[in-house]
C-alpha cells in the first residue's frame, strides 16, 4: 500500500509557514520610511537654500566690484584731462549702487556699495608716463578688498 501524504488545512489565513505577521507591522515600515524620505527631502531643500543664498553672495560681490572698477576708470579718466586733479568722487550713482574715489599720492581708491549692501574696495597704483603730456597713464599694481 502506498500512503499519500495528508494536506494541511491553514486555518488562519494570515499565518503562513507557522510565522504571524503582528497586526501594524506593514504601517511602522511605511511610517519609517516616510520619516526618512521627508529627512533626505529637507535635507536637499537645506543644500539648495545654501546654494542659492552663495550665487546671490556671487553676483552681490561682482556688481560690487564693477562699481568700483568703475570709479578707478573715471578717476584714470579725470587724470588724463588734468593731471593735477585730486578732488574724488563721492557717492556718484551706477547701476544699482554708487561709488565713492579718493586719490592720495599716487594711489586712486575707490569704494563702492551697491543698492543690496555688498561692499567692494579697489584701490591702483598710477603713474604718469615720462615725457607724455598728461594723457598716458599707467596702472602699476591693483589691489582689490586690500
Amino acid at each position: 500500500m502506498i500512503m499519500e501524504p495528508s494536506l494541511a488545512i491553514i486555518h488562519r489565513p494570515s499565518s503562513i509557514a507557522g510565522h504571524r505577521c503582528p497586526a501594524g507591522s506593514v504601517l511602522l515600515v511605511v511610517v519609517v520610511l516616510a520619516a526618512l524620505l521627508a529627512a533626505v527631502v529637507m535635507g536637499h531643500l537645506e543644500i539648495n537654500i545654501e546654494e542659492m543664498q552663495l550665487v546671490q553672495n556671487h553676483t552681490g560681490g561682482a556688481e560690487a566690484l564693477a562699481g568700483a572698477e568703475a570709479g578707478v576708470n573715471e578717476a584714470l579718466a579725470r587724470l588724463r584731462q588734468d593731471p593735477d586733479w585730486r578732488d574724488g568722487v563721492t557717492d556718484k550713482p551706477f547701476p544699482g549702487g554708487s561709488y565713492t574715489v579718493v586719490v592720495k599720492g599716487s594711489t586712486v581708491t575707490s569704494t563702492a556699495v551697491t543698492s543690496r549692501g555688498f561692499v567692494a574696495q579697489m584701490a591702483a597704483e598710477v603713474s604718469q608716463e615720462s615725457g607724455s603730456s598728461g594723457r598716458a597713464w599707467h596702472m602699476t599694481g591693483v589691489r582689490i578688498n586690500p
